[in-house]
């Protein structure tokens, strides 16, 4: 590969990494909303009530979605990461 190909590979990856960062942090509002509402029963769709449920079941559901937000938003979020961590390691 010649010098300019590098170059617009390198920047290319770049951009990319960069608009997924931003996307990760875009969502990370919409995501919280929509479990908030997912959590609570007072929401217009009926949500799981885990403020005060006795089910085994749906306290494991509440845990899922409360930490599945984080994992989702993080996992976005360190994919820009490793892709640019990747380009500076492998020039």
């Amino acid at each position: 590969m010649n010098k300019h190909a590098q170059a617009g590979s390198y920047a290319m990856a770049f951009m990319i990494a960069v608009c997924l960062i931003i996307l990760g942090v875009a969502w990370a509002s919409p995501v919280n909303e929509v479990t908030t509402l997912a959590m609570n029963e007072s929401s217009e769709i009926g949500g799981m009530n885990c403020t005060d449920t006795t089910d085994d079941f749906l306290k494991a559901g509440c845990l899922v979605a409360d930490i599945g937000q984080f994992y989702f938003i993080a996992g976005i979020i360190a994919l820009g990461g490793l892709i640019i961590a990747a380009r500076i390691i492998f020039r």
